[in-house]
């Protein structure tokens, strides 16, 4: 079986760490299945020598212009495919679609026109589509509505990651048997650590996300800085040895550079691998981000965390933790903001709210398994033919 892992690349560490864990799941249960990404350019979230690293094959595939210019490798001469590990678009079984947050109003047509074309092309083919668990919408704006409904009718399976986004997509499309509500499935990977990584000084990390700044109104964004400062301050007064863990980029690393050096220059960390990342989470006493999967992270290993977010899944997803309260805003006075991080750092909140996340995340692992078992059940009926 060939399968392609679409949408999830190595810029964004929330898009690589889905990356692991549709790579884990699927070598899992089919350690025979050849794997395939389509390459972007150098520069870009899936250049062709990270994805070849990881074991992947290239797919010819590009639309320029509304066409398909990856159709006309299957010109060159199979044995020089063979040679180039190049498969065509043509081969592929089943696409998985980890998109994490891209078909919405938010995020422009551009991407579900490419998923309503493309997906258009794979039905014709009998190609497998199934669009995991992921935030989506909304639609209000008409120029996407009628690229999401063919994009949605061509589906096998889609997963919706939360009730919002479930609303979303049936409001538009109508309910669907096909159309289903799971978690967030990166809870299921395991973090690693460096055999250097020292975690002595470094109890609660603060994860920035330049998104606070570009994706939020005016206010919200010129208060996202300062706000995370007070927050750096605080923490630093209490003796709670905070450090800036930079999740993504040179535009949080920016951010991260500007809240250490507002409070005396608090440990800053960078690493570039998302299993890593999830790996230092787990070592803390407590986190107060704004990275979605920063926070999936530290919640599904039951680390007490605060967050600040610029779309519904933030809420939601502390909904799915029963920590509605570790939602904040970054207007939030210095009294309700204290108020919060006491309940990470004071030992009579901490620990009751650590084993409610903890047993929380057993009951959202088990849905992840369930939804991994119905993509199974659609991904086995081309297995068997």
């Amino acid at each position: 079986m060939i399968i392609e892992i679409r949408k999830a690349g190595f810029v964004n560490k929330g898009a690589e760490l889905m990356l692991h864990a549709v790579m884990q799941k699927v070598q899992e249960r089919y350690p025979e299945a050849t794997l395939v990404m389509a390459p972007s350019h150098k520069g870009g979230s899936q250049p062709f020598h990270k994805l070849t690293q990881l074991g992947f094959y290239p797919k010819a595939w590009l639309w320029r212009y509304g066409i398909q210019w990856g159709d006309f490798a299957g010109y060159l001469p199979k044995k020089l495919r063979e040679m180039y590990g190049l498969v065509l678009d043509k081969d592929v079984d089943v696409v998985l679609d980890a998109a994490g947050f891209s078909y919405s109003d938010q995020w422009g047509v551009g991407s579900s026109k490419d998923l309503a074309r493309s997906s258009k092309r794979w039905k014709m083919r009998g190609t497998k589509v199934i669009l995991l668990p992921q935030a989506l919408g909304p639609y209000k704006k008409t120029e996407i509505q009628p690229w999401v409904k063919q994009w949605a009718e061509n589906a096998d399976l889609i997963f919706a990651r939360e009730p919002d986004s479930y609303k979303h997509l049936t409001d538009l499309v109508g309910e669907q048997n096909k159309i289903k509500l799971f978690p967030d499935f990166t809870n299921l990977v395991k973090g690693t650590l460096t055999a250097n990584y020292d975690a002595s000084n470094k109890r609660i990390a603060l994860v920035p996300n330049y998104r606070m700044v570009d994706k939020t109104s005016k206010e919200e964004s010129e208060a996202y800085l300062p706000f995370m400062i007070r927050c750096a301050k605080y923490l630093v007064e209490q003796g709670a040895q905070p450090f800036v863990l930079v999740h993504e980029g040179a535009n949080d690393q920016m951010l991260a550079e500007k809240i250490s050096e507002a409070v005396g220059g608090i440990p800053i960390v960078k690493e570039t691998d998302p299993l890593h990342i999830k790996g230092i989470l787990g070592t803390c006493d407590a986190t107060i981000g704004s990275r979605f999967h920063g926070l999936v992270s530290a919640l599904s290993q039951g680390v007490p965390s605060l967050a600040t977010g610029w779309s519904h899944k933030y809420i939601r997803l502390f909904e799915d933790y029963g920590f509605k309260d570790g939602v904040v805003t970054v207007l939030d006075t210095d009294e309700e903001l204290h108020k919060k991080i006491d309940l990470l750092l004071k030992p009579e909140s901490a620990q009751p709210l650590k084993q409610q996340l903890t047993e929380k995340s057993e009951q959202l692992k088990k849905q992840s398994e369930e939804m991994w078992e119905l993509v199974f059940a659609e991904m086995d009926k081309v297995a068997k033919k």
